[in-house]
């Protein structure tokens, strides 16, 4: 099936351009190494210290960067670890005996060290009188200040390949072969939340920020050119790096306009604008340097999300923009979201996923399930579904569950605790809040998951959230294509889309064939180029360089941006185009 009019020209690479710092960043490790060694060869005592975010290849590090400086004494801080025994006591109240769900942890790195020996090994660094000294892993600027820092970082995209490979464990585990949810769970509830508090005051004091989400490919930048990439990038229009994967009810459209690798079955996910996750590159001349996102919002919440953002959520992206693509392929998981109240005493999170999908492509059978039918007898639909869950019959959805025609362009909003799924041959730009994790599945459509194991089922959990009231005719009057006109001129009109009064994010879709005036009014945009090939983004007062998007591209506006336009571009010039923009409701 053709998806596309000519060529794919979605960039599935996007980099931010630095200017001012192109000397100030280095690629492989024969030049990182020279660059280091200018620094700590000396006669004199000289402490480096490597600190490194979760998933860091220590081994390569050692072999690659600290034996070939000749160091005279090395300390790796695994030294100084609690057994794997005590750590797990004292996380296993928030890691549950839960496949998928734990609850999100308050702890410290320090804590996950022995006092005494790291005492100890402070002691023995601070008595040492000459010679270069190598301090590193996590949690290395514990032990000694350092003459020379450089912090290792890793985008937890690039975690999760590991653990899938089965070269990464969590910390203080040895646990490869284990479950990759479970290790996904561990890495999601705890550890990356330890790792984020510690680096946040510690990245702003690094000489150096390494960049090693490639084995054997390292890149390096002065810890000035980083926190000067990161200030240039929430003053402009940017995109993250994408991330595609398949999955069981996985489609074929992102295949075609994203010009994916043709030779996969299928591709369900792309995570275009997951901060937490995506990464984001900065291009310092000749070299690229991947840092994770989640840097960006940890660093510069204020600039990047405005005042009233981040006063409400802290240096978290509250706004989540994906794809679900089912395009040939099948339906979604029956799911449910949980209520607020809910996801903060049972998780620890604040608030809750509240989502929409936009249906930025359909095929002609396409469609949306959404809340329950008219007179659904609640404990009739939950006997149903536990029977299903044990293999004794398919769940029976057209007697309980809401089907809804889908068109393109059709935006159907879903408020925590409706139950939902989109149907087979849709592509799906979810617009949603983003802890994406808390997804509650009912039903699996009596399949396996690409592991051959039963995806995990939750409906514990379902029952306690499911919102009886989101009837039929609720549903109808609320949640589908709620569409009102805003505003208009010559060549444009604006739309609000929704979302439900529930759900924090708004939504408007604007139509145009001349130039919008849009502005942040101090409160992040996240766009999406949903109709036509190719748009311009232009600051009124040339505050930034014109940023180009094309279809399906998400693409962020930094709070502190104020003004901008957007235009068609290039092959969409004379022709109407549109864009989906989302923000936090005042």
């Amino acid at each position: 099936m053709k998806y596309l009019s000519g060529n794919s020209n979605y960039d599935k690479f996007p980099h931010v351009e630095i200017t001012g710092f192109g000397n100030q960043a280095w690629q492989d490790w024969s030049t990182i190494v020279a660059e280091v060694e200018q620094r700590v060869s000396n006669n004199q005592k000289h402490v480096l210290v490597i600190d490194t975010y979760h998933g860091v290849d220590h081994n390569e590090l050692l072999e690659q960067l600290i034996t070939p400086l000749n160091p005279s004494h090395v300390v790796f801080t695994d030294e100084a670890k609690y057994s794997e025994e005590h750590i797990f006591e004292m996380l296993e109240r928030n890691i549950t005996d839960d496949r998928v769900f734990g609850v999100i942890a308050p702890h410290k790195l320090n804590e996950f060290f022995d006092a005494e020996k790291l005492s100890e090994i402070k002691h023995q660094i601070e008595s040492a009188t000459d010679g270069l000294i190598v301090v590193y892993g996590h949690g290395a600027k514990l032990f000694a200040e350092g003459d020379t820092f450089i912090y290792a970082d890793l985008a937890r995209w690039e975690i999760q390949q590991r653990f899938r490979r089965g070269e990464l464990g969590n910390w203080g585990v040895e646990n490869t072969d284990e479950d990759v949810l479970r290790r996904y769970k561990r890495a999601f509830f705890i550890e990356w939340r330890v790792f984020d508090r510690y680096k946040t005051k510690l990245l702003p004091q690094a000489d150096f920020l390494l960049d090693t989400n490639v084995a054997l490919t390292p890149k390096m930048v002065t810890g000035k050119a980083f926190m000067a990439g990161l200030d240039q990038t929430v003053q402009q229009p940017f995109r993250l790096v994408p991330f595609f994967d398949p999955g069981v009810w996985g489609g074929q459209w992102m295949k075609e306009v994203c010009d994916l690798d043709e030779t996969k079955p299928n591709y369900a996910w792309c995570f275009d604008c997951v901060p937490e996750e995506n990464s984001l590159l900065l291009k310092y001349d000749d070299v690229i340097v991947e840092v994770p996102s989640q840097d960006l919002v940890l660093l510069e919440p204020k600039r990047l999300l405005g005042e009233e953002v981040h006063a409400r959520f802290g240096a978290e992206f509250p706004i989540r923009f994906d794809f679900l693509d089912t395009m040939e392929g099948q339906h979604l998981s029956l799911q449910v979201h949980p209520l607020t109240e809910y996801i903060q005493q049972e998780f620890g999170m604040h608030y809750t996923q509240d989502e929409s999908y936009y249906m930025l492509d359909v095929g002609d059978d396409a469609s949306v399930y959404l809340g329950t039918k008219t007179g659904t007898n609640p404990d009739e639909m939950m006997a149903d579904l536990e029977a299903a869950q044990r293999g004794e019959k398919t769940f029976d959805d057209e007697r309980f569950i809401n089907q809804f025609p889908a068109k393109k362009h059709d935006h159907f909003l879903i408020p925590a605790g409706t139950v939902h799924c989109s149907g087979s041959n849709s592509m799906v730009l979810e617009i949603s809040a983003t802890p994406y994790i808390f997804t509650f599945k009912l039903w699996d459509w009596d399949r396996l998951g690409l592991d051959g194991q039963p995806r995990p089922v939750h409906l514990d959990h379902g029952k306690e959230v499911i919102q009886w009231n989101c009837n039929t005719e609720w549903c109808e009057e609320h949640l589908v294509n709620a569409i009102t006109p805003i505003a208009e001129g010559k060549g444009w009109r604006e739309e609000k889309t929704g979302l439900h009064e529930r759900e924090f994010i708004e939504t408007r879709r604007h139509w145009f064939s001349q130039p919008v005036s849009h502005n942040t009014e101090g409160n992040v945009n996240v766009l999406n180029l949903v109709e036509g090939k190719e748009a311009l983004v232009l600051s009124p007062d040339n505050l930034f360089v014109p940023f180009v998007v094309h279809y399906a591209e998400t693409f962020v506006i930094p709070a502190q941006v104020g003004e901008y336009i957007i235009q068609p571009h290039g092959a969409s010039e004379g022709t109407e185009i549109a864009t989906i923009k989302a923000y936090v409701r005042g």
